[in-house]
């Protein structure tokens, strides 16, 4: 298609865990640079209180609808416990 250009946007899914205190955030955006550091910063109300924080997982999708699943996922109790166990097998 002449004059089309397809930008391909990935959607990425990450847990941050505070450094200070035993919290864990699921959350999903489209560019994980800026948004860590946004939690780095207090810029999200939910976070603020316990920061700062450790990237301890994320994960590339194609698709928001893709992403979005893997996030309801990691916010469930058995997506918790994954995360959690995923710390342990870390500091092994």
């Amino acid at each position: 298609m002449r004059g089309f250009f397809y930008f391909s946007i990935m959607f990425t899914v990450y847990s941050i865990k505070s450094i200070d205190r035993n919290y864990i955030y699921v959350g999903l955006t489209n560019n994980i640079e800026r948004r860590f550091n946004e939690h780095q910063k207090g810029q999200n109300k939910t976070t603020a209180p316990y920061r700062q924080f450790v990237l301890i997982y994320q994960e590339n999708f194609p698709t928001r609808t893709e992403a979005r699943k893997k996030e309801i996922y990691l916010k469930s109790g058995t997506g918790k416990e994954f995360l959690k166990q995923l710390l342990k097998d870390q500091f092994k």
